[in-house]
């Protein structure tokens, strides 16, 4: 498997907004790849995941965010919550910028991540049931293993909900596991 060399940078406060609309525009993208420049997946500003999600994301203390850098350019990002009483650790966003797809960045990034966090036990990470791309790269590629489809028969028990988000993204999602250590 192809493993580009990427470094991953802590995110700075200068690059905050850059790491938003860059991550905005990675899901949007695949988005409008699979349903066209407007449909009921993107939120009223056209983003599939909004600004809100990836701030928080960005700004919860339990989590840590690095920019993916590739020959000298930032070409992706990574925010990872990690549990170091019971290292099941969670991959809550990820994405390389489209323009830059295809070139074993995403692999060599992920490598780094695993690399970053050696006594991790499980990793989790979700994505959208129309992210074919992204199911793709954690099955087939990283070694994940699908665990279970949430949708309106079988809901997230971690999801937002109306009352709180009411324009939150899909509400179909692909969840994954990768077991490193038993």
């Amino acid at each position: 498997m192809k493993r580009t060399k990427v470094s991953l940078i802590p995110l700075s406060a200068d690059d905050r907004e850059q790491f938003i609309l860059d991550n905005q525009w990675a899901f949007k993208h695949g988005a409008m790849e699979e349903f066209g420049e407007r449909d009921s997946h993107l939120d009223d500003a056209g983003e599939i995941i909004s600004r809100k999600t990836v701030e928080h994301s960005i700004d919860d203390p339990d989590n840590e965010a690095y920019r993916i850098v590739y020959e000298g350019r930032k070409v992706g990002g990574a925010v990872l919550r990690i549990d170091r009483k019971t290292n099941h650790n969670h991959l809550e966003l990820f994405f390389v910028k489209p323009e830059e797809h295809s070139r074993g960045i995403g692999y060599g990034a992920w490598c780094e991540i695993e690399a970053l966090h050696p006594d991790t036990l499980v990793w989790e990470t979700c994505t959208p049931y129309f992210e074919k791309r992204n199911i793709h790269f954690y099955v087939n590629k990283c070694g994940f293993h699908i665990t279970e489809f949430w949708c309106e028969y079988n809901v997230d028990p971690n999801a937002p909900n109306e009352d709180n988000h009411p324009d939150e993204g899909p509400d179909e999602m692909f969840r994954f596991v990768k077991v490193m250590k038993q």
